[in-house]
């Protein structure tokens, strides 16, 4: 009867291959920036900036307060 698995070790192939990494301190530059990340930062700040400014006028209202 026939083994299920062979003997012989099977090389394992990895999907990414090694890259060393590259630090600012040995040359490397930053990553230019894409309009993508711009935006997202910007929604994010205005998005931050609103809830702060609600907080403020329901704290300023009285809203909270019973």
């Amino acid at each position: 009867m026939p083994r299920a698995l062979p003997n012989r070790r099977i090389p394992r192939h990895h999907l990414m291959p090694h890259r060393p990494l590259h630090h600012r301190a040995h040359g490397a530059e930053a990553k230019p920036l894409r309009t993508s990340d711009l935006v997202l930062a910007l929604l994010g700040v205005a998005l931050l900036g609103g809830l702060a400014l609600m907080a403020a006028f329901a704290l300023a209202s009285g809203a909270t307060a019973p």
